[in-house]
């Protein structure tokens, strides 16, 4: 069958109208018909300008295939989109379904047909590498598929080499269309249907495989929903003996539950009765034990206003030890109990008396303490952060005094249960400590620091306890 006879039949998959490959040697009297007809013959004539090159019927079928088969090789983003949906397809389904896209893809979209030119480029083909390379191509090698892999690749010199291939190509003796008579239109319908039979054989082939394929796959459907089925059957059966132990277990929890909450709430009343009971007995006890701590406060310093009696610091052993003992001025221990003037206990006996008030001449504690390695503002911040911690450790009552007469440089010190002072101008410390010492009333132990000796006289007649600074600092350098 001639190269007119293919394209008159080709029906639907038919490609772009086709130029005769007599046209190739470029004589315009050797077509016929329409000179516009023959213009739009060859899509290849506008791929780039120079001399026109038209490919035959075979040629351009041979390239068409050869695209379906390298087509697969570009990235999906280089393939047009109207030809990605044959990408699933085998390579002669594909050439046979979308042969007028691809052949028009290749006319009109050059950076597809160089993908293409890369896949095959990649290829290992000695012929593809001589068409490359510009070589000689062996007289033995098909002119059909030279030229459609010259169309292709596009190497330096691609018309020459296509327009020699095509020449090299055996023209098929054409049919006068004068000479078509009945039997040669019979011939043609006869392979329009065989041909389309052909397509019907496959695309039923096509489904008859898919058909077995979904059979298969329902058959294995059917053997999962089976197990599935005897599984989801176990494990109701599992599942209602697991309800029924739950049910029982929770039954016997309830119960259980009821009982221990009758027990605790006949424990909880036992417990309010005794609570009661001790709260009741505990405020009973502590009202006969202040009643009776008032009674003997009462009595002590009511004794003590009756005879007038005064602080003492000799005990009657000291009598003793003037008495009848070798040069008692020369012991070592000063004061009661054999303690020396200068230690911290005696302090803690002072501070021991019930509700006592501790006052302290400030700067006289602090300058014969520190006052050679500290400012006014560290001895202050440090003798009251001390008494802070006296505070602390005593249910004493704590006032520091210091001198105001002079501008205070830095803030004024604090601590937690500590007075802090400062005389008015015009007034001095002593004096504050003594009018502190004497606006307390009788019986209450109030408690001067100072190693003032004017001071320590001016408070002893006030009914106060004199202590040396001395003292006062050792018991800060012991706690």
């Amino acid at each position: 069958m001639s190269s007119g006879d293919e394209t008159s039949g080709a029906g639907p998959d038919a490609g772009p109208p086709e130029a005769p490959a007599s046209a190739a040697a470029g004589d315009e009297g050797s077509a016929e018909g329409d000179p516009s007809e023959r213009a739009e013959g060859d899509p290849s004539e506008r791929a780039e300008p120079g001399a026109m090159v038209f490919l035959t019927e075979p040629v351009r079928r041979r390239a068409v295939e050869i695209a379906a088969v390298a087509m697969p090789g570009l990235a999906p983003g280089r393939v047009p989109a109207r030809l990605r949906r044959f990408l699933k397809f085998s390579p002669a389904k594909r050439a046979k379904l979308a042969r007028g896209d691809l052949a028009s893809a290749l006319d009109r979209d050059d950076a597809f047909r160089e993908g293409l030119a890369e896949v095959l480029a990649s290829a290992d083909s000695p012929l593809i590498g001589v068409i490359n390379e510009g070589g000689a191509v062996s007289p033995m090698a098909d002119p059909v598929e030279v030229a459609a892999l010259t169309y292709l690749l596009r190497p330096e010199g691609w018309r020459e080499l296509i327009a020699s291939a095509v020449e090299a190509i055996p023209e098929a003796p054409e049919a006068t269309p004068a000479a078509a008579g009945p039997d040669e239109a019979g011939r043609k319908r006869l392979a329009s249907l065989e041909k389309e039979n052909a397509k019907l054989r496959g695309a039923l082939a096509d489904q008859r495989a898919a058909a077995g394929t979904l059979q298969e796959e329902l058959r294995r459907a059917r053997r999962e929903l089976k197990d599935a089925e005897e599984k989801a059957a176990k494990a109701a059966g599992d599942l209602a003996a697991e309800k029924g132990r739950l049910k029982h277990a929770d039954t016997e929890r309830r119960s259980e539950r009821r009982r221990l909450e009758s027990e605790v709430e006949s424990l909880r009343g036992q417990l309010d009765r005794a609570r009661k009971a001790d709260r009741e007995q505990e405020r009973l006890a502590s009202s006969r034990l202040w009643l009776l701590m008032e009674t003997l406060s009462g009595a002590a310093t009511g004794l003590r206003r009756e005879l007038g009696l005064e602080p003492v610091d000799d005990r009657p052993a000291d009598y003793i030890a003037e008495e009848y003992c070798d040069d008692p001025e020369e012991r070592p221990f000063e004061g009661s109990r054999g303690l020396e003037g200068t230690d911290p206990q005696r302090l803690d006996h002072l501070l021991s008396l019930p509700n006592p008030h501790l006052i302290v001449d400030g700067y006289n504690v602090t300058i014969s303490a520190w006052g050679e390695t500290l400012t006014l503002e560290q001895q202050r911040n440090r003798l009251v952060h001390g008494l802070g911690t006296v505070a602390a450790q005593t249910n004493a009552e704590i006032t520091v005094v210091f001198d105001g007469a002079d501008a205070i440089f830095g803030a004024k010190p604090s601590a937690r249960g500590v007075r802090v002072l400062f005389s008015a101008k015009g007034q001095i410390a002593d004096d504050v400590v003594v009018e502190l010492a004497r606006v307390e009333p009788e019986g209450r132990p109030v408690v001067v620091v100072s190693s003032d000796q004017e001071v320590a006289d001016r408070v002893r007649r006030e009914g106060a306890y004199p202590v040396p600074s001395p003292v006062l600092v050792r018991w800060l350098q012991r706690i």
